[in-house]
């Protein structure tokens, strides 16, 4: 059984000390200044890391495989912890659940046989995947060192070793790989039509939309904003793209509730009418919100971090939440494009801990018919029922908990 002291005693951390914390490894603290430079903590970090690693890498490894079983290993795939270097254990837990997100592993390991590039967060991310594709070994740890200095350089929000968001990462990895993929087409058609002689203002239309990438094929979405005048029925709606949903929750709901809950009707009234076009002035409305266009993976945030007033501080809700191996969205609108479409669950990132700046990250991925839990460096099995153990706890329990807090679902189609 999995329990909450197991991961959140092991790993937590605060955020208001840089305290790097790892419960089955040695414990480097950066206390009273004796390690002042990233660069040389880093290579302290990586270290120390690489040795602990080393240390229990063998007995860890050699239990996965012997409870995978060698006839039962998947062909061609590997499953590799990764080193922690003081409190990215958002990112790790993240970039698991990506790897595991069969079409996103594909397209970066195609892109990763590309020429080579001008080293970015894209092109780590690339060598990191390639890396573990890769290995000899069937299961171990890699330390993400190449990834975590670049993801640095890059956005000072993680330039530190304090806790960060997993959600907050997510949506700034993607959108920053589908900027970069952006760029790089532009790139390569302007200099396509520098090379043919055809460059001109009207083929170099600054302000035109950038094309889709793979990463929009993949993750996104449309939403459709429905507004409905009571005084003339006359409906109006406005689609939004998105990357990923983040969704309210309540105590001993599923995602399935939350989901509808998200797509409830609003009465708009008082001072909050609504202008209508039609009636050419403000009128009472009903507005919703539907789904237009379902992805190819559905990336579900649960929101259970609320800003308390009487506290003045975020605080967790630890909410139980149920989310099934299988799901089917009903909150669709009448034109979408593809509304039976069935998703099954392949990757949950787990935040354990009672709040936003104190905790731990995990993932639990779906591989071939087995599910696994990555905690940093030290990977194992898990049985299906297991699941039940993250969707949260009922208000009679402390509020201290491993919780659901990204879900992953893939489309069958």
């Amino acid at each position: 059984m999995l329990s909450c002291s197991r991961a959140v005693g092991r790993s937590v951390a605060s955020s208001t000390e840089p305290t790097l914390t790892r419960g089955a490894s040695p414990v480097l603290s950066a206390h009273g200044g004796v390690v002042e430079d990233g660069a040389s903590r880093m290579e302290i970090l990586m270290t120390v890391s690489k040795f602990a690693s080393f240390c229990t890498m063998g007995a860890n490894a050699s239990a996965l495989e012997k409870e995978i079983g060698s006839e039962q290993f998947p062909v061609n795939e590997h499953y590799f912890g990764l080193v922690n270097f003081g409190n990215t254990c958002y990112c790790n837990s993240v970039l698991q659940a990506l790897y595991f997100c069969r079409p996103f592993r594909e397209k970066i390991l195609a892109y990763r046989s590309q020429p080579r590039r001008k080293e970015n967060l894209l092109t780590c991310l690339a060598d990191l995947f390639h890396s573990i594709a890769n290995q000899k070994r069937k299961v171990g740890v890699i330390p993400p060192k190449k990834f975590i200095t670049r993801l640095r350089k890059e956005n000072e929000l993680f330039d530190n070793y304090m806790q960060q968001d997993a959600h907050e990462f997510l949506n700034y990895l993607l959108n920053t790989i589908a900027d970069l993929l952006q760029e790089e087409r532009k790139q390569e058609k302007t200099n396509g039509r520098l090379a043919n002689g055809t460059l001109d203002s009207q083929n170099n239309n600054s302000n035109a939309t950038p094309a889709p990438t793979w990463v929009h094929e993949i993750f996104q979405g449309t939403l459709t904003n429905e507004t409905r005048c009571l005084t003339c029925e006359t409906i109006s709606s406005k689609d939004e793209d998105f990357l990923d949903l983040s969704v309210d929750v309540e105590q001993n709901t599923s995602i399935t509730h939350c989901l509808r809950g998200f797509s409830n009707t609003e009465t708009l009234c008082s001072e909050y009418k609504y202008y209508c076009e039609e009636c050419r002035s403000k009128q009472e409305a009903h507005k919703r919100m539907r789904v237009k266009k379902l992805p190819m993976i559905l990336a579900l945030h649960l929101k259970r971090f609320k800003y308390m007033e009487q506290l003045q501080r975020y605080t967790k809700l630890s909410y139980r939440v149920v989310f099934p191996l299988e799901l089917r969205l009903f909150n669709t609108s009448g034109d979408a494009t593809n509304p039976e479409r069935l998703y099954d669950l392949v990757a949950v990132v787990v935040h354990c801990g009672s709040g936003p700046n104190r905790g731990h990250y995990i993932a639990i991925v779906k591989s071939h018919d087995f599910w696994l839990l990555f905690d940093d460096d030290i990977v194992e099995k898990i049985d299906a029922q297991a699941i039940e153990e993250f969707y949260g706890l009922t208000s009679e329990i402390s509020k201290n908990s491993e919780s659901g807090y990204i879900l992953f679902y893939q489309s069958r189609d």
